[in-house]
């Protein structure tokens, strides 16, 4: 096992208010049930942004409250590194609206697109700047509105998804405690069973591309649940052999918050009982890139993970990307 470069020294989330439950798809007109979407996808409710919460202030929200925890104030950031698949604008990044609203001037900022895994890649970018001497404290956040891109005529995706933020601050580490082990992998061949085809360079926003409603998620359910299950599988293993641990050495569980089935899957495959394994997804649904930290978050709060608790992070994702990475608190 290597000896930790870095350690997560505080953490934070910022979620929206506005709760919105199954029961109140019935008033936009989708014909769905409380029952349907619980047996398919374990969720009872998730946050929605009203106008005026965006993706920036959201992320804002989980940073300031992550550097309070780690006692860090904007001056002494490094680097901002902006998990999200909901950028307020294309240009410039989310991330440099963070850095503004947090006041870190002397922070590079920049974001990450890797979908649902994207904060394990941002603190797996944030490790290797740290371990390089480039940086010594960097914000890595995941931050999502993905109320704005779901469409809220297509009951098979608008049911599963919510907004959020969540977000930690990583330093290098002076004890045995931080990463363990890493995991990252992608298969761009796969990228039509989930995505939004309208709307980017290539097909650019036209009265078509809002008519078909091509400027939203599309997804084929059933095949990206397969991939997932087999991907979160292979990531937790291999973080595990990296790491040269078993499943009984792992802690807690925190898995990306897609859906309650993956879930169990990927904790059976690791031979980690369900107790062991930290669940939310019932009350945000998919928060894309958020779902980790915010998990992360709750469960220091809940005191499920404490000083020397080994943690095993894995996620799946659009791409497809997935990715792990085993922490010791």
């Amino acid at each position: 096992m290597r000896r930790p470069v870095a350690a997560v020294v505080g953490t934070g989330r910022g979620v929206p208010e506005t709760v919105m439950t199954n029961h109140d798809f019935a008033a936009i007109g989708i014909e769905t049930s409380h029952d349907w979407i619980v047996e398919r996808s374990g969720i009872h409710e998730r946050r929605i942004a009203k106008n005026g919460v965006t993706t920036c202030s959201m992320a804002a929200e989980a940073g300031r409250k992550a550097m309070a925890r780690a006692d860090v104030h904007p001056g002494q950031l490094d680097t901002i590194i902006l998990s999200t698949a909901t950028p307020d604008r294309l240009l410039p990044s989310t991330a440099v609206d963070v850095q503004a609203e947090l006041g870190a001037d002397r922070a590079a900022a920049f974001d990450i697109g890797a979908a649902c895994s994207g904060w394990l890649y941002g603190m797996t970018v944030a490790e290797g700047m740290i371990m390089s001497g480039s940086a010594e404290t960097i914000l890595v956040v995941g931050s999502e509105k993905m109320s704005a891109i779901v469409d809220w005529k297509d009951r098979a995706t608008c049911v599963l998804f919510g907004d959020g933020a969540g977000a930690a601050v990583l330093q290098r580490a002076k004890t045995g405690k931080g990463i363990l082990s890493t995991f990252l992998r992608s298969d761009g061949k796969l990228a039509e069973l989930l995505y939004r085809p309208g709307g980017g360079a290539t097909n650019q926003f036209s009265q078509s591309v809002l008519d078909d409603r091509s400027h939203y998620v599309r997804m084929a359910g059933r095949e990206v649940f397969k991939h997932a299950v087999r991907s979160m599988s292979e990531a937790a293993t291999r973080a595990l052999d990296a790491a040269r641990l078993t499943g009984d050495d792992i802690d807690l569980l925190i898995p990306h918050q897609a859906n309650i089935r993956i879930i169990e899957a990927t904790a059976k495959h690791s031979s980690i009982p369900m107790e062991k394994v930290y669940v939310n997804v019932d009350r945000f649904g998919n928060t894309s890139s958020a779902s980790i930290p915010i998990a992360i978050d709750e469960a220091l709060e809940k005191g499920l993970i404490r000083e020397g608790t080994t943690v095993l992070l894995v996620a799946f994702g659009a791409g497809f990307t997935w990715a792990s990475m085993i922490i010791r608190f």
